[in-house]
């Protein structure tokens, strides 16, 4: 199998290591295949790819889709280095405003699994980053919804101290005040 899956400290946000295969012309690597996916767990259908270029500094989200087309995530980075963020905004669950952040490269190769129920952000370490990232529900603007960067109550340690932000992203509110419909059901997420 080409892959690693690692449950991260947040129940079902799992870390997933590939195999780089490098030789003198660079590397190839399968960056998402089916059936080990569901091996380990992971059932999700993904319905739609996104990708982002961004610079140095910026910082996008933190953000989620509310149900009831609330989105998974595969994030995975072609080029640059970032840190990405998972926040458990599940109301109810043990872990509800816990975060998890893990740095993805294009060097590295590792990919992030963030179930529905989590918001997700990350900001760009490197010059340039190039960010994708498959879903499982196509994006809804009226359900689209997110979290302050810097919300107190969270404590998200971001590498960075002044980040680059959107209008957007620079308004969100904190938790505690976001419109989130995410109630822990009980059972693992994926």
């Amino acid at each position: 199998m080409p892959f690693t899956f690692q449950p991260a400290m947040l129940p079902g946000v799992i870390i997933i290591e590939t195999r780089l295969f490098r030789d003198n012309r660079g590397f190839f690597t399968e960056s998402y295949k089916q059936s080990d996916f569901l091996s380990a767990g992971i059932s999700d259908a993904f319905v739609q790819d996104n990708f982002s270029y961004s610079i140095r500094g910026v910082l996008r989200g933190l953000h989620f889709q509310n149900p009831p087309r609330a989105q998974a995530k595969l994030v995975s980075v072609a080029m640059g280095e970032i840190f990405d963020v998972a926040v458990d905004i599940r109301q109810g669950s043990s872990h509800y405003g816990k975060w998890f952040g893990v740095h993805l490269s294009g060097e590295n190769g590792r990919l992030l699994y963030i179930p529905a129920g989590f918001a997700h952000g990350f900001c760009v370490l490197s010059n340039e980053a190039c960010v994708s990232y498959k879903v499982n529900a196509e994006y809804d603007p009226a359900l689209d919804r997110g979290i302050i960067w810097n919300d107190p109550d969270l404590g998200v340690a971001w590498p960075i101290q002044t980040p680059l932000l959107s209008p957007k992203d620079a308004a969100l509110p904190n938790l505690r005040d976001s419109d989130n419909e995410f109630a822990f059901s009980g059972r693992s997420a994926g």
